[in-house]
């Protein structure tokens, strides 16, 4: 029998760069093509009934991009957010927008904009985006251990009491994918959601982020609806 259509995708966004340098322009130029089509994206979810979505959308790896490639991107974020802010489908649609990874590492000013777009939209329940920012899965896991120390240390937390579901409590997100997309024609999992995703149904594509169309979210959903999920058994 046949999956219903996914409530939970992930998606890395994967190939911007070489996207660009196929179009011969700067290999980060290829990220602004990738930012249109994640408001395209967030259209097509809810024409296709998908209620939760998490996009790898900045590494912890990535920090280390050239300069002028970086600020490229901080700005890029800046833009996106102040643009996601007024976004009228944010209340059409109740959208609840939330921010996972490493945020700290972020410049101050992206900091407070993605805790002002969590604070406004924390009460929204209609749909929900999670942007994986500064994220790494290997990342994710060592910050929830280092939570459930401090709860152990200061005697909140026995270490009998210890198990996947207090594990899963502490780290950045609890919810889990049905399905993992990665565009790009790689086919590595790439640290993301390594926790989350041990039941999920993955997907790879050769296109990269910016070359996908609805038609690809449609095709990937008939593909895992077509698929058998034993959960082990």
């Amino acid at each position: 029998m046949g999956s219903p259509v996914p409530k939970h995708v992930a998606i890395i966004l994967d190939g911007n760069r070489r996207f660009s340098r196929r179009l011969m322009m700067k290999p980060w130029k290829g990220h602004e093509w990738g930012a249109k089509k994640v408001e395209q994206l967030l259209d097509w979810c809810k024409d296709l009934g998908i209620r939760e979505l998490t996009l790898y959308s900045f590494s912890v790896q990535n920090f280390s991009r050239p300069k002028e490639e970086f600020d490229y991107l901080m700005d890029l974020f800046r833009k996106e957010f102040d643009r996601l802010k007024t976004d009228p489908r944010i209340e059409e649609n109740g959208i609840r927008v939330t921010f996972i990874g490493r945020l700290g590492m972020f410049p101050n000013d992206i900091q407070e904009m993605m805790r002002h777009l969590m604070e406004k939209t924390r009460k929204n329940s209609g749909h929900l985006i999670n942007f994986a920012m500064g994220y790494g899965g290997r990342e994710e896991v060592i910050d929830a251990v280092k939570r459930v120390c401090r709860m152990v240390q200061g005697g909140e937390l026995g270490i009998d009491d210890i198990n996947e579901q207090v594990f899963g409590e502490n780290l950045y997100m609890q919810d889990e994918p049905d399905l993992i997309i990665r565009t790009g024609g790689d086919k590595r999992t790439s640290n993301f959601l390594i926790w989350q995703s041990h039941y999920a149904e993955w997907i790879f594509l050769e296109k990269t982020w910016p070359e996908f169309e609805k038609e690809d979210l449609v095709a990937a959903i008939q593909d895992f609806s077509a698929r058998e999920r034993r959960f082990g058994t």
